[in-house]
Parts: structure tokens; C-alpha cells; sequence
């Protein structure tokens, strides 16, 4: 953990000095290519010692697959060897070598390159074999249409900025961040009458940063003063079980899960701030033209801790992997969606049985949320006060079943697992399942429909506020396809 923290603080002063003398306005993109894979695996190499090998292995046979097997099936290739190598290594890892240990391990950063292999390789397929009018509006947006040189593609995987702790972005965006492409963009008043133009190259991302930074601080002050105060595995603890009652014992589970999140939050946030201190991840301006840097952000903390739905939590909780399965999974599946994407996600994290029982559990909360969703909540929209209740039994809901739901998760064995969900008489998963059999659960439908069922407020809010960035600023000046992608960009980030 300790080596973890210095390489990223090591990519931070890196990120910085990449930014200031290698800008791209001053170096050609070999140039940033080959030092930002140097210093990814200088950083790998020191933090995991050999095994970092993995990381070039795993990137150097996919790339292999990819040119060997041709655009029509190489997704599929992929998709099957990234996964499995990934696997092989977290059962090595766990069973034979350190069962149960948090320590920063090498499979951490393949997780990551795992996602990076695959969406890829489905954005190749998308846009070197599928037709255009086959692929949804994102897909279109996201497809790669030249296949990547070995360098790009190392560069894409193994980048110092992203390869302890990603988080994943798109390759088109990793490119276009490379090269240095600027976009001429133009102001408009909500009139649509054109008011000024002018061009913003290089967008300075200190402030977002230090912003960022300071979050990361607090998260780690948080972590190292209350988490250990607050164990998880203490819900388990036979003499609170037996003493405590059920609100008491509710109460605990809520701020102990609470209080085993600011690690993320840390590790999350300095990685999303290394990538902007490089000057990737540049989204955009708002409506007053104040810079966006959260083009890859992977958490929104405020939307987390006041979810009202369990959607909405996931949604906001490491947004880049949710993107991804997405992707991958579920716009791809052909039956249950859902599942397929819960399960994709646990074999993803690992190979400890707490992450399936877990997300196993996520399932049954997922759709019993739907469902409750689908059937009731249009009754309380109406009235302000109403709805203002409503949101505070839902936030109190969310936030007990995202608990139950993630002790697995910390505690990772089944024994312990199941020693929790027993002494609580397994009673979400009861009340999931007796919601499915009374609720009708509506039939989603692919596209956007799908989505509009389900979708929490604050997500409507965040796709109208980004249409309306795509509105009033326009690209001008620049090259058709320079249009078209930054044009995708906003529809991605809209899904």
C-alpha cells in the first residue's frame, strides 16, 4: 500500500512535468507514446517487482489475437483470453499464494487493462466491421475505425498515468488527448443567436486538481482516524449480535459500509487527478463557461452517500467499470441483461466467493428496486412535501440495502458471509423476492427507452445539462471528423 501510494504521488510530479515539457504542442505523439509506457511500466516494475510482466504479456498476446484473428471475431478472442488470463492470475494470487490480504497486488492494475483489451477490441469490431446503422448512438461515437500500432496500443494500456489505478477511458479519447487535438469551440446565447467565439487549447486543470487533491486528503484523514475504529467484520461479532438490537445493529452496518468507503474515494480521486494534472480529461465547458475535468472521473461522492435508488448508487460508484460492463455486457446481451452484467462484474473483481454472493444479491436488489420503482413511485411525485418524503425513505432504504448487499464483498469467505445474512434471517432477499412476486416487473426494451424506465432525477438532469453544452457549443474551424467526435463525446457522455 505504501508503494502504492508513492508511485501515484510519483505519477502526480510526472503528470505535472508531462504536461509542462512534453506538451504536444512541443513534442510529436512517438515521442508522449513512448515515454508514458516507459514510465507506466517503471512504475508497475517498482511497485510489483516482475510481475509486472503480466501487464505486458496480457497486452502483448491480445494484440497478437487481434491482428491474427481479423476484425469479424477478434472481440469475442479478446474478450475470452483478457478475462481468463485475468482470472488465472487473481486464483494464483488468492489460493495458492495470500488469501485474504487488501495489499496493493498486481491483479489491480490488470483489472484495468482487462477493461482497456475488451472495449477496445468491441470498438474495433464496431467500427471496422459492423455497419454503421447497426450500432446504437454511443457505439457509433466510440467506434475505432484504424487498427491501432503495437505502440498506441501499449501506450493505451500501460500509460503511467492510469496504470495502478486506471481509471479506464475510451482509446478515441486517449488518442485525441495525445495528439493534442484542440477544438475551436463556439459560445451561443440560449437564443441560438451567436454571441463570441474563441479557442481554448489548453484548458489549465490546476484548479480541478487541487480541488481533487483536497479530497484525497480528507478521504485519507477519514480513512486512517475513523475506518479502524468502525470494522466492518464487527457486525459478525457474536457479542454485538446477541446484545445489540435491530436498529442498533442497522445503524452499525450503515456507518461501518459508510466508513469503509473513503479508501476508494482516495485512491479513486488521486488517479482521476494524476490524468488531469497531465491534462486528460478535459469534458468540456458548462453554460458559463467555467471548464469541466471529469471527462473520466470514476465517482461522484455526494450523489453516492444521498442515493435514493439503488441504481442510482451503482451509477455513481466507479462510473468508468459501469461504462464498461455496459458496453461490453449489457447492450450486447440477448437474454437477461441484468444478470449477465452481474455476473460479468464478479468474475471481473475476482475469485473470492464473498464478491459473488454479492453481486448475486445486487441482482435480486437490482430488480426488486425496479419493480418498486416501476409501480409506486409516480404516486408521490406530485406534491413537493410528498416527494420530499419519499426521497428520505428511499435515501434510508438505498443505503440499507447497499450495506446488506456489499458485506460479502469486505468480509470475502463464505462462512462470515453467511454468518451475517443468517443473523439478520436473510430478510432483503425475502422482502426482494416477495416484491417480485407481487410487483409486475415491466419488460425493459433495448434503447433508450430502457434507460428513460429506470433512470433515477438526477441522472435526467445531468443528460439535460450535457444536451444543452452540445447545443450551445459547436465546433468550428476544424476538420469534419474532429466535429463529428467531440459531437460523439457529449452523446456518450448524455447515455
Amino acid at each position: 500500500q505504501v508503494n502504492f501510494v508513492v508511485c501515484q504521488l510519483f505519477a502526480l510530479l510526472a503528470a505535472i512535468w508531462f504536461r509542462t515539457y512534453l506538451h504536444s504542442s512541443k513534442t510529436s505523439p512517438f515521442i508522449r507514446h513512448v515515454v508514458a509506457t516507459l514510465l507506466g511500466l517503471y512504475l508497475a516494475l517498482f511497485c510489483f517487482g516482475w510481475y509486472a510482466l503480466h501487464f505486458v504479456i496480457q497486452s502483448g498476446i491480445s494484440y497478437y489475437i487481434m491482428i491474427i484473428i481479423g476484425v469479424e471475431n477478434m472481440h469475442k478472442y479478446c474478450f475470452v483470453f483478457a478475462l481468463g488470463y485475468l482470472t488465472v492470475c487473481q486464483i494464483t494470487r488468492v489460493y495458492i499464494f495470500d488469501y485474504g490480504q487488501y495489499s496493493a497486488d498486481f491483479s489491480g492494475p490488470m483489472m484495468i487493462i482487462t477493461q482497456k483489451i475488451t472495449s477496445l477490441a468491441f470498438e474495433i469490431h464496431d467500427g471496422m466491421f459492423r455497419k454503421n446503422e447497426d450500432l446504437t448512438p454511443s457505439q457509433r461515437c466510440l467506434a475505432v475505425r484504424r487498427m491501432p500500432s503495437l505502440l498506441e496500443y501499449l501506450s493505451y494500456n500501460c500509460n503511467f498515468m492510469g496504470i495502478l489505478a486506471g481509471p479506464l477511458c475510451s482509446y478515441k479519447d486517449y488518442i485525441t488527448f495525445i495528439e493534442g487535438r484542440s477544438y475551436q469551440l463556439q459560445q451561443s446565447e440560449a437564443n441560438g443567436k451567436e454571441d463570441t467565439k474563441y479557442e481554448q487549447t489548453d484548458p489549465s486543470p490546476n484548479i480541478a486538481v487541487a480541488q481533487k487533491l483536497l479530497i484525497c486528503g480528507l478521504s485519507l484523514l477519514f480513512h486512517m482516524t475513523i475506518t479502524k475504529t468502525l470494522p466492518v467484520e464487527y457486525n459478525i461479532d457474536d457479542n454485538f449480535r446477541a446484545t445489540a438490537s435491530w436498529p442498533v445493529r442497522f445503524f452499525y452496518l450503515y456507518v461501518s459500509l459508510m466508513a469503509a468507503r473513503p479508501k476508494y474515494y482516495f485512491a479513486w480521486t488521486l488517479a482521476d487527478a494524476i490524468n488531469n494534472a497531465a491534462g486528460f480529461g478535459f469534458r468540456g465547458y458548462d453554460k458559463n463557461g467555467v471548464t469541466r475535468w471529469d471527462l473520466i472521473s470514476n465517482l461522484r461522492i455526494q450523489q453516492i452517500e444521498f442515493s435514493t435508488s439503488f441504481k442510482m448508487f451503482l451509477d455513481n460508484w466507479n462510473i468508468q467499470t459501469a461504462l464498461w460492463l455496459k458496453r461490453v455486457c449489457y447492450e450486447r446481451a440477448t437474454f437477461s441483461p441484468t444478470i449477465q452484467t452481474f455476473i460479468l462484474s464478479a468474475i471481473w473483481h475476482g475469485v473470492y466467493p464473498g464478491y459473488y454472493l454479492t453481486f448475486l444479491t445486487g441482482v435480486l436488489m437490482t430488480l426488486a428496486a425496479r419493480a418498486i420503482r416501476n409501480n409506486i413511485r409516480h404516486y408521490f411525485v406530485e406534491s413537493p412535501a410528498v416527494k420530499l418524503c419519499y426521497d428520505v425513505v428511499t435515501w434510508m432504504a438505498t443505503q440499507a440495502a447497499i450495506s446488506y448487499t456489499v458485506v460479502p464483498f469486505v468480509l470475502l469467505s463464505v462462512k462470515p458471509s453467511f454468518t451475517f445474512y443468517s443473523s439478520c434471517y436473510f430478510c432483503l432477499h425475502i422482502a426482494s423476492i416477495l416484491v417480485l412476486l407481487i410487483f409486475p416487473l415491466k419488460r425493459t426494451q433495448k434503447g433508450s427507452k430502457k434507460h428513460e424506465s429506470v433512470q433515477p432525477v438526477w441522472s435526467r438532469k445531468l443528460e439535460e445539462e450535457s444536451l444543452l453544452q452540445k447545443n450551445n457549443y459547436s465546433t468550428t474551424n476544424n476538420t469534419f471528423s474532429q466535429k463529428q467526435e467531440i459531437t460523439c463525446r457529449y452523446q456518450a457522455l448524455k447515455q
